[in-house]
């Protein structure tokens, strides 16, 4: 084991200096074009979530003694989409910022750094801040790749192999894994619009972390902070109690498991056919260690806020905005039109439809990748990130950047040059779609949502490919065992 962690942890100096010049490359944009590129305002880059702006309003109205949940309010019961529209174009400038949504954790963290010094000081605090996330979320991502190698390669040999192994050291995924991330443009531009999309990140990164460590305190940390900032991370609940119970991603459990295998087979894998326990007692302390920090955290909130509002409109204000969809300035997720449209007897109805989609895909996928379960939490992610209800293109930063972890498994991806163009066309379409609406009038709201659209069914396209590649590549490796398996007898 030592013996092939010192292997694939070698220095690697182009790693390091492709990072450091990602970094630089941010701090050049923040400090020497902090608003020329105007990026806080996309709808694309920052939602009522993770808008800093709506935070900086949140910081002083509890700095004013009033309740940052308070403020400016839109009516959720828009009739028409003619009416949203209006209400958009005229006022949305106004009241961007008119309501914070988030923890109010960020507003004592983050808040002081909005706090406007003179010559866009606050920004550039800020902005140093996410540069940091950032940075530590891809080094991060490099040591699960890491772990994740060592664990792959040693399956592989187990399997006999050692063709595939020797491929597998050679290629270093986690390093690939972290310089996606860092120089993924989707990651620059997050950064650079003053999102809190990097810190959301860096929390459910660090859970997975924790969790391929077995660090069983620190991935409940992190997981208790990434679904007190959005929800959504609940449910990568099954994920962390895998790695945490059985470890790292493997192949089938029964390709260990051959009865018909000779015993010379069983010496030379050293004994590596039997089956891995799963360590309950593990589990048991991860969700003690989880109600532990749980109950921290709404401490520290309460504390917080007792002078202004509690944790019952903490919770509406911030849980229950995502749950009930009451913005409904447009982003690029697909909620907001169908919102804006359905009529609002039929809005619990479909609230509950597109919520509960999400809990229908996590059971059959666990049972069938339980397997693998860093690969599961990638797919969650992606998941989340295209029926959430407020997406933002930092989601599709951080799931992109997962991806790199799986590159040699999924090395026979269909597609992938469909996928990567077609990436590249909504987004950069998006922006020019949402011009002609609502700053031009030559285009209406069917334009910006048609390249909603089509960046959904990309992101769609993506899963069912990485998941059936997955599932190819370990019938492969279940036939290469099998075969291995008939020389030996």
């Amino acid at each position: 084991m030592e013996k092939s962690l010192g292997k694939t942890t070698k220095n690697h100096p182009w790693f390091w200096r492709s990072a450091i010049a990602s970094i630089a490359l941010r701090l050049v944009l923040i400090i020497y074009f902090p608003n020329t590129l105007n990026l806080s305002s996309r709808p694309e880059v920052s939602t009522p979530i993770t808008s800093l702006r709506r935070l900086a309003e949140g910081y002083w109205l509890k700095r004013s003694s009033m309740s940052p949940y308070a403020g400016l309010y839109l009516d959720v019961c828009l009739q028409t989409f003619v009416m949203c529209v209006l209400i958009y174009y005229v006022v949305f400038d106004l009241i961007a910022g008119s309501m914070y949504h988030g923890s109010p954790l960020l507003l004592s963290i983050f808040g002081p750094l909005t706090v406007d010094r003179g010559e866009g000081q606050s920004h550039l605090l800020c902005g140093l801040a996410f540069v940091v996330s950032d940075f530590i979320t891809a080094i991060l991502i490099r040591a699960i790749g890491q772990l994740l190698q060592v664990t792959d390669i040693q399956s592989l040999k187990s399997l006999g192999a050692g063709r595939l192994s020797k491929i597998s050291e050679n290629f270093q995924s986690g390093d690939i894994a972290s310089l996606v991330y860092l120089w993924n443009p989707l990651t620059i531009i997050t950064c650079l619009g003053y999102s809190t999309s990097p810190i959301e990140n860096l929390m459910i990164v660090l859970s997975l972390y924790g969790a391929c460590r077995r660090l069983v305190p620190l991935a409940a940390f992190g997981w208790v902070i990434a679904s007190h900032l959005s929800l959504y991370p609940v449910i990568l609940i099954i994920p962390l109690v895998l790695l945490i119970g059985s470890g790292l991603d493997t192949p089938p459990r029964k390709l260990f498991l051959q009865q018909t295998c000779g015993n010379d087979y069983k010496k030379a894998t050293n004994g590596s056919l039997h089956p891995i326990n799963f360590s309950w007692r593990q589990v048991v302390l991860f969700f003690l260690w989880a109600s532990a920090w749980a109950l921290y955290v709404l401490i520290l909130c309460g504390i917080s806020i007792k002078d202004n509002s509690g944790l019952g409109e903490m919770f509406k204000r911030t849980y229950g905005f995502i749950l009930s969809v009451e913005d409904l300035s447009p982003n690029i997720g697909v909620l907001w039109y169908f919102f804006a449209e359905v009529f609002d007897f039929f809005r619990d109805f479909f609230l509950i439809v597109f919520h509960i989609n999400i809990l229908f895909m996590v059971l059959p996928l666990a049972i069938r990748l339980h397997h693998r379960p860093c690969f599961l939490a990638f797919v969650y992610i992606a998941i989340s990130s295209i029926l959430k209800s407020y997406p933002s293109v930092g989601d599709s930063a951080l799931y992109l950047g997962l991806l790199g972890l799986f590159v040699n498994a999924l090395a026979d991806m269909q597609f992938s040059f469909f996928l990567f163009f077609g990436y590249l066309g909504t987004l950069l379409l998006s922006p020019v779609m949402h011009n002609l609406w609502i700053w031009r009038g030559t285009g209406n709201a069917n334009f910006y949502f048609a390249t909603a659209m089509a960046y959904a069914c990309f992101q769609i396209v993506l899963v069912v490919e990485t998941v059936s590649s997955m599932l190819n590549h370990d019938r492969a490796l279940k036939q290469g065992a099998t075969m291995v398996e008939k020389k030996l007898q």
